[in-house]
């Protein structure tokens, strides 16, 4: 069971920081603010800020998120929007002076002991991800503040409007905090022009919606690249040689042993395992001559045997139940391994092949045509799943992690509000009414949204248990 919860823990937490940096870097490299990039919700277990972001891990390893400046779209932003903001001014100048080695008056001047808590560690609201203010950072602006000559000069860099801003109203009123009500309450335009071109509800619309995909992106991306180093690594394929035979199944009845090589079904050629299996499901119960290479030690030759598929349910290894033509057989496998361009070009087949194959499963759901109750798995179905695919290796790993991380790009698209793929619709509304979804009504949609996901969440884990039960 350790086994089991370690696996899902570290699969899931891989796919998550895969998702969240791709909102993460495709924010920053377009110029939003991100101000927290968090793996796991609150409570908060250790963080680091670095830059203009703040890093941390959340003792629930539920999911994760990333932070951008704004909060609600809106012709101003609200004054807690601007507190933020500032405060982050703050920190900003702040590790400016750190690296700078300058210290309020009564520090040290050495610049390794300046802020160094206030900046590695700032003061953050555990519960709702507020920054807070921290203290340290306000005695050293408010120092360097008093000192006389032009701002600029106690800096190692130019500074920016924004930076500048808060600067002066401290120095005018001689308290950081002060400074940043004052601000709050009436800011100037060249403050807030400084706000919406950092804040993400302020920026084009392309700009919000290539952020919002950027996560379920990463996911579908991050399959084939996967993929890919699993395939130079070596991956089992089968071979089209009868490995195990289940009794009492058509293959066992029709004569076929352990070792035969499949040559031909109904005269045409097989060259691989999957050839194979597919003409066997595609059979329908119809017979079909196969013509075997028996090894030596046998009656070694060629041979011709009929055999006729059963219809059976059959497990996959990812849990769900499908209804095939079988004959009661598993292959031989070998190890095989490929250089780096045939590797990358299998992954991304492999990758659109099993894309193709969930959208079509998630359609059928959808539809009725399969039970959602026989399709589906939960968090318990996930842990109990990676820990049996740790136990047989790290390729049933690496394909369980594809699996997943495909899944959840897939998934998140579905347009249901608070999944990204809901922010895309609203966005796409945004595009053709050329104005935003009214707030109302957003705010109507996310409580359906936030209705449906506990709903499911609630199904999946009563799902899971009654498949434990009834074994």
């Amino acid at each position: 069971m350790l086994t089991s919860i370690i696996s899902a823990i570290v699969i899931l937490g891989l796919l998550i920081i895969v998702h969240e940096a791709g909102h993460f870097l495709v924010a920053k490299r377009l110029g939003v603010r991100v101000l927290r990039f968090s793996i796991g919700y609150p409570p908060r277990i250790a963080g680091i800020r670095r830059g203009e972001t703040e890093y941390v891990i959340g003792a629930t390893p539920a999911g994760g998120y990333v932070r951008m400046l704004g909060e609600e779209i809106g012709d101003e932003p609200k004054s807690d929007e601007l507190h933020t903001f500032l405060v982050e001014i703050g920190h900003d100048l702040a590790q400016v002076a750190r690296e700078t080695g300058l210290t309020a008056d009564t520090a040290p001047a050495d610049p390794q002991e300046v802020g160094a808590a206030a900046i590695d560690q700032p003061a953050r609201d555990a519960e709702d991800g507020e920054p807070g203010t921290d203290h340290g950072p306000d005695r050293l602006l408010e120092s360097l503040a008093s000192r006389p000559g032009p701002l600029e000069a106690w800096f190692s860099r130019p500074l920016k409007s924004e930076e500048r801003i808060l600067l002066n109203r401290i120095r005018m009123l001689s308290s950081a905090r002060q400074a940043r009500v004052s601000l709050q309450q009436n800011p100037p335009e060249e403050l807030l022009a400084a706000f919406r071109a950092r804040a993400f509800p302020s920026q084009p619309l392309w700009k919000r919606f290539a952020i919002v995909l950027a996560g379920p992106a990463a996911n579908m991306l991050f399959a084939p690249i996967l993929l890919t180093l699993v395939f130079i690594y070596g991956v089992p394929t089968p071979l089209p040689v009868i490995d195990e035979l289940t009794p009492g199944m058509p293959a066992v009845q029709a004569g076929l042993q352990s070792g035969d090589k499949i040559i031909a079904i109904d005269n045409k050629a097989i060259s691989s395992w999957e050839e194979f299996s597919n003409a066997v499901k595609a059979s329908k119960g119809a017979a079909l001559n196969l013509e075997i290479e028996r090894p030596a030690g046998q009656v070694q030759g060629r041979m011709h045997l009929t055999v006729t598929a059963k219809r059976q349910d059959v497990k996959t290894p990812y849990g769900t139940s499908v209804n095939e033509w079988i004959i009661g057989v598993t292959p031989r496998e070998a190890t095989r391994r490929l250089n780096p361009v045939a590797a990358a070009y299998h992954a991304v087949l492999s990758s659109v092949s099993l894309t193709g194959q969930m959208v079509v499963g998630i359609a059928m759901i959808v539809s009725g045509t399969v039970p959602l109750r026989e399709s589906v798995g939960g968090p318990i179905a996930i842990v109990r799943l990676a820990g049996q695919e740790a136990r047989h290796g790290l390729f049933s790993v690496a394909m369980f992690t594809v699996m997943l991380s495909l899944e959840l790009g897939l998934v998140n698209l579905l347009p249901v509000p608070l999944l990204d793929g809901g922010h895309l619709a609203f966005f796409a509304y945004e595009g053709v009414r050329g104005k935003p979804l009214a707030m109302r009504h957003r705010e109507i949609a996310l409580q359906v949204g936030l209705f449906l996901i506990v709903a499911l969440f609630a199904f999946l884990i009563f799902n899971d248990i009654s498949h434990i039960v009834q074994g």
